[in-house]
């Protein structure tokens, strides 16, 4: 049996990774799904046998290899699929070490305005108004919608660390290995997007149905308190409407959107630029967008 090809899906919350794994999974030769625990597992696993550890000596970096690349083996035997993504946001934080593991690895990030993904999780908060949902750690945090999106935003929570690994990534020597994909662009033009998405992977084309994509994940979003924040439509397409947001909440994190106007990065990308007279619909070479029309 050919060995396996490991890919990776990262980025923002709340910016299309749930439908880019839903849609992805429609191809025979893929498997793909929402968040999985091999992430934190790789973390704690380097954690125990670093420096400081009593067992580092003992576990040489050939053997921490065999072992971290085990992690992925064990948990996707019972995959038969040749093509495996696996998503977490904080794989944009550990590509060091997934590329030593993976050569030819690729990592998806998806992107969106951090308004919009702020708007989209207080739409969520919201949703559940009978539930003290766990993404926020006290009464304090959840008392108004600004101290929510500061919470949110913070360095090591969940928008906040993401939006920073998913800088790092773009800067990183690994640039290359890193496409960023628009959510708004892919809710239009999903046919052409996933072609762009197939020529960064090297995969042949495959005819996905973007009227038929099915993804939920109940339990698993019971237990955060957020019902439905995995459950994805099964139309893919725009759906317009004014955000929740205060204005000047909105206004404020409107302008954090870095990769509409990226330079002096490697990273490709599948996104709006900053302004529509450089817009371009080419499959990209590193540090150039691809730009179809704006999507208003």
């Amino acid at each position: 049996m050919p060995e396996r090809v490991f890919h990776f899906i990262s980025g923002l919350p709340r910016a299309g990774s749930t439908l880019t794994s839903a849609i992805l999974r429609q191809n025979p030769r893929f498997h793909a799904g929402m968040s999985s625990p091999v992430a934190p597992l790789f973390d704690h696993l380097i954690a125990q046998v670093s420096a400081g550890s009593e067992l580092s000596t003992m576990v040489s970096e050939p053997q921490r290899a065999r072992l971290l690349r085990g992690l992925f083996d064990s948990y996707y035997a019972d995959h038969e699929q040749p093509v495996i993504f696996d998503t977490n946001r904080a794989w944009t934080a550990q590509l060091p070490a997934l590329m030593r593991l993976f050569p030819d690895a690729k990592i998806i990030c998806c992107v969106r305005d951090v308004a919009w993904v702020m708007d989209s999780l207080e739409r969520q908060y919201r949703n559940n108004a009978f539930e003290h949902t766990r993404l926020f750690n006290n009464p304090a945090e959840r008392a108004t919608v600004y101290t929510r999106v500061e919470a949110l935003a913070n360095a090591n929570r969940l928008v906040g660390f993401a939006w920073h690994a998913l800088r790092e990534a773009c800067y990183s020597e690994y640039a290359e290995r890193v496409l960023l994909l628009e959510y708004d662009l892919l809710t239009v033009r999903p046919a052409e997007v996933f072609k762009l998405v197939y020529d960064f992977l090297g995969e042949a084309p495959f005819a996905h149905e973007f009227g038929k994509v099915e993804y939920d994940a109940p339990e698993f979003d019971a237990q955060l308190g957020m019902d439905g924040l995995h459950r994805v439509r099964p139309q893919v397409k725009p759906l317009a409407r004014q955000t929740i947001l205060p204005p000047d909440l909105f206004k404020r994190y409107a302008q954090l959107a870095f990769w509409r106007d990226l330079k002096d990065s490697k990273a490709f990308r599948i996104v709006q630029q900053a302004s529509a007279e450089k817009q371009s619909e080419t499959m990209p070479e590193p540090a150039q967008a691809i730009a179809p029309a704006a999507t208003s």
